[in-house]
Order: structure tokens, then C-alpha cells, then sequence
């Protein structure tokens, strides 16, 4: 028994070792500047925003209007709304605007078929696409940004998704969550040379690479990585862009917080089981080493189940005098701080933040149930509500 316990803590040490090696190395990238690249011409490319909302009939209004406003020519750029089981008064007030409204009732609701179904309907000549979620405000100068990136021949890219609101503990730590993830997975990553990770929205994409791709994609939930591992499987380059503000609203209780994670634990592992072997083929084969890299990356453990983890294990192996594993655990412990330390933008450090830390409890069991939970999330829509408060909290900071 002490044989098996022994190979148990060696297996998991290693594991947890490399993991955190791995966000440290990009954590402490991204104290390092990143320029992305200049305009190359003065082309004002076409774009079309594409909205997929499932029910969202309390905060459609208020991202139309919004998107609306983009400092960027009118006639180069459509907003598209892809209505799924709204209410018919609201799809009228939205024909009212300058939208252009597809309602369609989906028998199953997914996101890849709501941008599918557009992609089918849409006559436009238009050379971006860039996706918003139904609760998103872009910054006025978004599409701008973009339309540089694309000058320079990149063919994804990916915005700055933060928060608009941080009214409760919840929407504080998933504010930091997010930021943490831009600096590791996206700003750190493009600083090494390596490609950004997707999100989910505030990310555009050539139109007509994305059309094509789309229509090969059907998934329940985490379309954006089977989009992001077509990417690198065929050796191409996802731009992020840190200046090109997209405001996001995050959850503000437990309960949503567990739905939420739930899916997107269940999206992780199941692309780190469907692209392992062949991202691993395509390696040994054709050199392409970041495809297997972001394959591996879906094995990691959340950050929240990982700082739990490495709490209790450095917590019990000091209270039961396990030498040397105590030093181990705590060894990993101090880099795992460091990771969150590099990676939080100075703004958090706040009495607020502090105050907020409390509720790190509730959230590391509402990702233990959703670890437990996870095995139908991909099988099935689940939506995460946004409310119009978030918007009013929005406001009330411009």
C-alpha cells in the first residue's frame, strides 16, 4: 500500500510541477512588452458582427445600440443578430434598428449552428467576421483595431475581453480569472512567439476561412476550440490584440458560476481526448509542434481546483510531518503564487479583491461538483443568462 501511495504522490507531483512550470513561464512573459504589428495599407476591410443570442431578450437591446456606435465607416461594417426563441416583440424593435435580424428557432441551440445558419443566410460582400456574445460592448475603436491586424494578413485574431461589471465577490473573481487567462494564454503566449487562445467572442476571423470552417464544425459546447485546433492543426497563427477592448459581463453567484465552469470543464477534456493522438501524429509528421503544445494545455486543471488542491496537499503534508512531500508541496505552492502574482493586473489589488477572497471556498466546491457533473455537460446547451444590471453598471462607470 505504501508502494502505491508512494508511485500516487510521485505521478500528481509531477503533474502538478508541470503545470505550474508551464503557466509560470508565460505569466512571467507577460511582464514583457508585446507590440502587435503596424498597418500595412490603408484598406478598410468589411465587416460583418455577428451576435448568436439564445433568449437574451432583457440585454439584445442595449448591445445592438452599442455596436452600432463603432468609430469605423458604416457602410463597412453589418451587425447581424442571430435571434434564437426570442420574443416577437422583440425581434420587432430590433428590425427597427440597423440590424440586420435572422430569427430562427433552433430545435437544439448551439452557437455553431446559430453562426452557421447565418453564414448560409448572409449575401454580403464581406471580407471579416468577428463574434460577439449577447451580452458584449465593444470599445469604439474595436473594429479599427481590428482591421489592422487583418492588414497585416493574419487570419484570426483575438480582442481583450474583460469585465464590465464587479458587483458581487463572484463577478470580482471571475474578472480576475479572465485577466489571469489573457495574460498566460494570450498575452504571455504571444510575447514567446506562440499563438493566442481563443475565447469565445471578441474575436474576428477572415470570412471566407471562417465560412468554410464552420460549416464543417458541429459541437454542443466549446466551439471556439474546435475552431482554435483546426488553427493550429494547420500550422496558422491566432494575433491577439491587448488594446482592443471588449467588455464582458461575469457571473455574480455561485450557483451560475458552477453551471458555467461545468460546460467549459466539459469542452477542455473532451478536445484534450479528441486532439491528443492526432495533434501528436501531425508533430512527429510535420513538425507541428504548438498543435500538440495547446493539446496538452486542455489537460491542466482550472486554476481555482489547482490552488484548492495545492492548499490542502501542502496543508496536510505539514499537520502529518510527510518529509520531504511537505517541502515539495510547498515548493509548488510558492510558484503558484507566483503565477497569480505576475498574472493579475495591478487595478485588482484592492480591499475589495481581499474581501473577495472569501468567497474562494465556495468557489473551488462549486468546480469540484462541476468536475463531478461534467461528464453529459457536453451533450447538452447549457446558457449562461446575462442581465440587463450588468449594462447598467456599465454605464454608470464611462
Amino acid at each position: 500500500m505504501g508502494t502505491i501511495l508512494l508511485i500516487i504522490q510521485i505521478v500528481l507531483f509531477i503533474y502538478v510541477t508541470g503545470t505550474i512550470l508551464m503557466l509560470l513561464l508565460f505569466s512571467f512573459a507577460s511582464l514583457f512588452t508585446y507590440s502587435p504589428p503596424k498597418a500595412k495599407d490603408q484598406v478598410q476591410r468589411k465587416f460583418v458582427v455577428l451576435i448568436p443570442a439564445y433568449q437574451e431578450d432583457d440585454v439584445i437591446m442595449e448591445v445592438v445600440t452599442d455596436a452600432l456606435k463603432q468609430q469605423y465607416p458604416t457602410e463597412k461594417f453589418d451587425v447581424v443578430v442571430i435571434a434564437d426563441k426570442f420574443r416577437p416583440e422583440t425581434i420587432q424593435l430590433l428590425k427597427m434598428t440597423k440590424a440586420i435580424v435572422l430569427a430562427k428557432d433552433f430545435e437544439i441551440s448551439t452557437k455553431s449552428r446559430a453562426l452557421k445558419y447565418a453564414f448560409e443566410q448572409l449575401t454580403g460582400d464581406y471580407d471579416v467576421a468577428c463574434i460577439l456574445d449577447a451580452d458584449n460592448l465593444m470599445a469604439p475603436d474595436f473594429l479599427q483595431q481590428l482591421n489592422v491586424s487583418f492588414s497585416n494578413g493574419f487570419i484570426a485574431v483575438q480582442g481583450h475581453r474583460t469585465a464590465k461589471n464587479t458587483n458581487t465577490n463572484f463577478a470580482i473573481l471571475d474578472a480576475i480569472s479572465e485577466e489571469i487567462n489573457n495574460h498566460i494564454f494570450r498575452y504571455g503566449q504571444r510575447v514567446l512567439g506562440f499563438s493566442s487562445t481563443l475565447i469565445g467572442s471578441a474575436m474576428a476571423f477572415d470570412f471566407s476561412f471562417f465560412k468554410e470552417m464552420i460549416a464543417e464544425v458541429e459541437v454542443v459546447g466549446g466551439f471556439d476550440k474546435e475552431i482554435e485546433m483546426r488553427i493550429f492543426s494547420k500550422k496558422l497563427t491566432i494575433e491577439y490584440l491587448p488594446d482592443a477592448l471588449v467588455y464582458d459581463e461575469k457571473v455574480q453567484n455561485a450557483q451560475v458560476f458552477g453551471k458555467q465552469r461545468r460546460r467549459w470543464l466539459s469542452a477542455q477534456f473532451h478536445f484534450f481526448g479528441k486532439n491528443l493522438l492526432p495533434s501528436f501524429k501531425m508533430m512527429v509528421r510535420e513538425n507541428n509542434y504548438e498543435y500538440f503544445f495547446k493539446s496538452l494545455q486542455y489537460m491542466q486543471l482550472p486554476r481555482i481546483l489547482l490552488l484548492g488542491l495545492l492548499f490542502f496537499l501542502t496543508f496536510t503534508s505539514w499537520i502529518f510531518n510527510f518529509y520531504p512531500w511537505n517541502l515539495f508541496w510547498s515548493f509548488d505552492f510558492v510558484l503558484l503564487i507566483l503565477v497569480f502574482a505576475f498574472a493579475i493586473p495591478g487595478k485588482f489589488y484592492t480591499f475589495r479583491t481581499l474581501n473577495a477572497l472569501w468567497a474562494l471556498p465556495i468557489g473551488f466546491m462549486s468546480m469540484v461538483g462541476s468536475l463531478l457533473k461534467m461528464h453529459k455537460a457536453n451533450e447538452r446547451f447549457i446558457h449562461t443568462k446575462h442581465t440587463y444590471n450588468a449594462f447598467q453598471i456599465k454605464k454608470k462607470r464611462k
